[in-house]
């Protein structure tokens, strides 16, 4: 007679598990952005080397004007790039302020001061430096865009909580760079991925802290003391696991991470399940003074 086989992984095993009982696995791109910079961007930083060597033999007043047009042209080309981040860290976020400064504008600026200051050592006088400078800077600023302007999802949030959060995620962030510093040290590919993966759900906790400072308090000791560990136990990680390769240590490591980002996301999770419970408020008490008004939904 046939036997039936099953177990956790057959389609009418009573084992397997329903998607309530626990989450979808995270993919290993979720999250995982393209750098904003691009092709366009470090190309900028090429004009200043031939400028630098054709203006050695032009003279004092020439090597003087080239390497100046060249120093603002590099300069130029390293705003862009902090820009262009700023600019999709501002994108990504439902909540953001605008960049403190305006490094794009200011990389155009420069840019066609630069090109004028480059015209003017080969043909001095006004008119051929403002226009070349001109259109050097209008065309960067079509290429590249404007720095954002105003302030994204602000509207009804506490500014002084807000700049709370934003100090508290600016020192997570800052453990979370020690960490991918510290992991490349051990040399393995897995666990590097698998440490940006407990990034991703890190920052999930982040980006629900910033929509809504009100869950600061709740979140504080994830942002701190428990990814102050993480950092800790990376560092040690990456030393031992350098030296000897240790199996043991591994295992704990990833063991670890796993507790980590199963708590990061239980943590987002009930914060996100808090603020709906306060919608629901919100609403139950709107409709109550609605009906004591006489209104009545039809």
């Amino acid at each position: 007679m046939a036997q039936r086989f099953g177990g956790k992984f057959s389609p009418d095993s009573s084992d397997t598990e329903t998607p309530s009982d626990v989450s979808a696995p995270r993919n290993q791109f979720d999250g995982t952005q393209v750098d904003p910079v691009g092709l366009r961007a470090n190309f900028l930083f090429v004009p200043a080397i031939p400028l630098v060597f054709l203006s050695l033999g032009d003279g004092a007043i020439g090597l003087a004007l080239g390497l100046s047009a060249a120093a603002l042209l590099t300069l130029a080309a390293w705003l862009l790039r902090g820009g262009l981040r700023a600019e999709a860290a501002y994108t990504a976020r439902k909540v953001a302020r605008r960049p403190a400064f305006p490094r794009k504008m200011a990389a155009s600026l420069l840019t066609g001061t630069g090109i004028a200051l480059a015209a003017y050592k080969y043909e001095p006088g006004l008119v051929a430096p403002l226009l070349y400078g001109g259109i050097a800077l209008v065309l960067h600023g079509v290429a590249f865009g404007l720095d954002p302007l105003k302030d994204k999802g602000m509207e009804g949030i506490d500014t002084f909580q807000q700049s709370r959060v934003a100090r508290a995620v600016t020192e997570a962030e800052t453990h979370l760079s020690a960490m991918s510093d510290a992991i490349k040290r051990a040399g393995d590919r897995q666990v590097e991925t698998r440490v940006d993966q407990f990034q991703t759900t890190a920052r999930d906790l982040f980006r629900t802290v910033e929509e809504d400072p009100r869950d600061l308090t709740g979140a504080r000791k994830y942002l701190t003391v428990y990814l102050l560990g993480a950092r800790d136990a990376t560092i040690k990680f990456a030393d031992i696991y350098a030296r000897n390769r240790d199996a043991q240590a591994r295992a704990d490591y990833l063991a670890l991470l796993d507790d980590l980002e199963q708590n990061f996301a239980a943590r987002t999770r009930k914060m996100l399940l808090d603020d709906r419970s306060d919608l629901t408020i919100e609403i139950d008490v709107l409709r109550e003074r609605l009906q004591r008004e006489g209104i009545r939904s039809t």
